[in-house]
């Protein structure tokens, strides 16, 4: 099993959570809560293309 993606998806929520901190504390709240969003939708991203990857496979596994 490859463990890239899980260094993905930690990567983004160290990044995000750190900036969302430094905004917080900027008294920036909603360029925080854009960036939250933004980190939400980056790993949402990369984990449709995993289960996409994951049904091809079981399409050519089943012939379907």
């Amino acid at each position: 099993m490859n463990v890239d993606i899980l260094f993905q998806i930690a990567a983004v929520g160290i990044v995000v959570a750190v900036l969302n901190q430094i905004l917080v504390k900027a008294e920036h709240q909603e360029y925080a809560v854009m960036v939250t969003v933004a980190g939400l939708i980056v790993v949402l991203l990369l984990v449709v293309d995993r289960i996409k990857g994951l049904f091809d496979a079981l399409k050519s596994v089943f012939s379907l």
